[in-house]
């Protein structure tokens, strides 16, 4: 099994707008994703997510934990994905300032 990649976003929105932003975000990703993005699920139990999603024929998984001052993900990519994992966390971290900067 590989090893997750673990990133880290943090925040001033509090859990539950930080929450309320990535559901919403998460939805919107794959409406965005010009059709590249064909499959994903996420799972919501109090503030952790357990999601999957799958792009350009591969596949990753991961947990993410809403806290209230940031977001923690761990993502498990499959070993194409793994050699560019430092690109792949630089793309996370933006998307996710994206989902959760202040208006």
């Amino acid at each position: 099994m590989s090893r997750p990649l673990v990133v880290s976003i943090p925040h001033s929105l509090g859990q539950q707008e930080a929450m309320r932003r990535l559901k919403t975000g998460f939805v919107q990703l794959k409406e965005k994703s010009g059709g590249a993005l064909v499959a994903a699920d996420m799972q919501w139990h109090d503030n952790k997510a357990a999601f999957s999603l799958s792009m350009f024929g591969q596949s990753a998984s991961g947990d993410l934990e809403v806290l209230e001052d940031s977001v923690r993900l761990e993502i498990i990519l499959p070993w194409l994905l793994q050699m560019i994992a430092e690109k792949a966390k630089a793309l996370i971290q933006k998307q996710g300032h994206l989902m959760l900067e202040k208006k």
